[in-house]
């Protein structure tokens, strides 16, 4: 018999309601779906030289002028450890949600109305929730939500301003903040369940602005270290040059290629990435141009004479850096001073990622202020 559609029916809510269709639950008969393995890690540092001409909305999507948004691009999505993570909790939720016959197949899809959060926080807690059992309408599906994820962020110890997930968020079906909530369930009532460690992807964060859309790259952290959480993160670059030595000039090559472009309107240009930052002077021009900075003469030593004007030089252009959000590792100035090949393309990489994803992004060169 051919089903009947919500809303063509006599007292049932329609179209006009702002009837919100999910899908309904699944029988644990169904056969989860294969995920589909990565054949290996990919390296944020060495993908970014990839970057496509252009970076857009996805499909469907849909960004309000002043507002922020942040998007995975698909080869975050495709990171092993991402998957593993989402897996974990999937087998986490159908396991205590057995005896009520619900299985999660897609933490994307299957999260966002309040009703699998409804039965997993009574489950964990052992808490009744005033709440309708199944909400038809999307209003009714947001006041579900909030109403769970207040209890739940009590339960929790976490005000509003600090978690990073929200009613917004998960009822838009944000994958991030999804995660970023399962985790901290997870983490309180299931401590002893075997996370992924040190699961990080990164996310394009867009910004409607008057002028069109801006982009930026991030790192999101979703676990944390597994052996030390107060061990620091490795660090890419120590990584990079320990791990893959061969794709360090292919770098070096690609921020070259960058800054001479950059660098080409005053007449200079850049042919030993280890060597002629060491004085500051082309780092300080870069920068110029690049975040629209004015250095007046009197501020650094167009050519200095010793290595305490070299120093003064680099000291000068890491501040700015800093300033800027530019540096995410303390770096020495007189490493950049002594050549050191690590610490210089550490600080130039910054500037590069911040702005060839920009060009990216616009699909033109962003100029500096004449």
């Amino acid at each position: 018999m051919k089903q009947q559609r919500p809303g063509s029916g006599k007292g049932l809510p329609g179209a006009a309601d702002g009837w919100r269709p999910r899908p309904p639950l699944r029988p644990l008969s169904c056969l989860w779906r294969a995920a589909s393995k990565a054949v290996m890690e990919p390296e944020p540092l060495y993908n970014l030289l990839q970057l496509p001409g252009r970076v857009d909305l996805p499909a469907g999507a849909t960004l309000p002028q002043g507002e922020k948004k942040k998007f995975l691009p698909p080869t975050s999505r495709k990171d092993r450890k991402f998957e593993e993570l989402q897996k974990v909790l999937m087998e986490w939720i159908n396991a205590e949600l057995l005896p009520e016959h619900i299985v999660v197949r897609s933490l994307e899809e299957d999260i966002f109305d309040g009703l699998i959060l409804h039965h997993l926080f009574q489950k964990l807690t052992g808490v009744k929730l005033d709440v309708e059992e199944i909400a038809l309408t999307a209003a009714s599906q947001r006041r579900k939500l909030a109403v769970v994820l207040e209890a739940t962020g009590q339960s929790l110890r976490v005000e509003e301003p600090q978690a990073k997930w929200s009613v917004e968020g998960i009822f838009n079906k944000d994958l991030l903040a999804t995660l970023h909530l399962l985790v901290a369930l997870a983490k309180c009532f299931r401590p002893d369940l075997p996370l992924p460690a040190d699961v990080k992807v990164e996310v394009i964060i867009m910004e409607s602005t008057k002028s069109g859309l801006k982009s930026d790259m991030s790192v999101e952290q979703l676990t944390e270290c597994g052996t030390d959480k107060d061990q620091p993160s490795k660090d890419v670059f120590d990584e990079l040059f320990k791990l893959a030595p061969e794709k360090v000039n292919a770098v070096k090559e690609a921020v070259v290629n960058f800054i001479n472009q950059k660098l080409d309107r005053l007449g200079l240009s850049v042919q030993n990435l280890d060597t002629q930052f060491a004085d500051g002077v082309i780092l300080l021009l870069l920068i110029g141009q690049l975040e629209g900075f004015f250095l007046h003469l009197k501020e650094f030593y167009l050519t200095p004479k010793s290595p305490a004007e070299m120093l003064h030089n680099v000291t000068l252009a890491l501040e700015l850096l800093k300033d800027e959000g530019l540096l995410n590792h303390p770096i020495s100035p007189e490493d950049i001073v002594n050549k050191d090949a690590k610490s210089t393309l550490r600080v130039l990489y910054g500037l590069f990622r911040k702005h060839k994803l920009r060009e990216s992004t616009d699909g033109v060169p962003l100029e500096s202020p004449n």
